[in-house]
């Protein structure tokens, strides 16, 4: 029954987790992590994690491809390019429960602030020709598909490299391969239905979901 509710756990976890990613493009983690960091140590929830979230980041990239604008996202990788080692240290070194609590309230507050925050005044900035993360995209008012095309090669490549991090540091653990190969199911139906929603979800519908499912999540890691 243990393996059972483990893997019950693994499954809804990661479907969760896909079609919240899916769907708006990022949070995996997030969502993903309010379960799995209360079921296992960060050092083997998060590396399945980011693997899982290369999956879908792939689905998302195939799926938008029309979308992606791949030079203005380069200049975004190359910056977060050098703090992923930073972002490793910690993992490897901060309390597993200190971890779960200080990335569940920064998600809870960020999710809760632009929620209930007034309506945006700077929607003339839509048209700036700038870089952006998914925080300055929403801030901004970014449409669905504008925010997509910027943010989704730039988290894709982050995961990818911190991945490769662990693994040159022998960090992943064996366990990791077999817990990703149980979770292809729910991923694949995951990614798969939030990509759909994606496509017929409005823009002021797509926010509000976004920003609820990660102060929830935010909450729960702390809670």
């Amino acid at each position: 029954m243990e393996g059972i509710g483990s893997f019950a756990l693994l499954s809804a976890a990661v479907f969760l987790g896909a079609f919240v990613s899916g769907l708006a493009g990022f949070a995996f983690s997030a969502v993903a992590g309010a379960i799995l960091l209360h079921t296992r140590l960060p050092m083997e929830a998060v590396p399945l994690m980011m693997a899982c979230s290369v999956g879908v980041q792939a689905s998302n990239l195939w799926a938008l491809r029309k979308d992606i604008q791949w030079k203005q996202s380069l200049v975004l990788v190359l910056g977060g390019l050098l703090g992923v080692p930073i972002a490793v240290w910690l993992l490897q070194t901060t309390d597993a429960q200190t971890f779960r609590e200080v990335f569940g309230l920064a998600v809870a507050l960020y999710a809760g602030y632009m929620l209930f925050r007034p309506s945006l005044t700077g929607l003339r900035l839509m048209s700036h020709r700038r870089n952006a993360l998914t925080i300055w995209c929403d801030m901004h008012g970014v449409p669905k598909n504008q925010q997509r095309g910027l943010v989704q090669p730039f988290i894709a490549a982050m995961q990818i490299f911190a991945l490769a991090l662990l693994l040159a540091h022998h960090d992943l653990s064996s366990k990791l391969f077999f817990d990703l190969l149980l979770s292809v199911p729910a991923l694949v139906a995951g990614s798969v239905l939030g990509i759909v929603a994606f496509r017929f979800v409005s823009e002021q519908i797509f926010r509000r979901i976004v920003l609820i499912v990660l102060m929830m999540s935010g909450l729960l890691l702390v809670v």
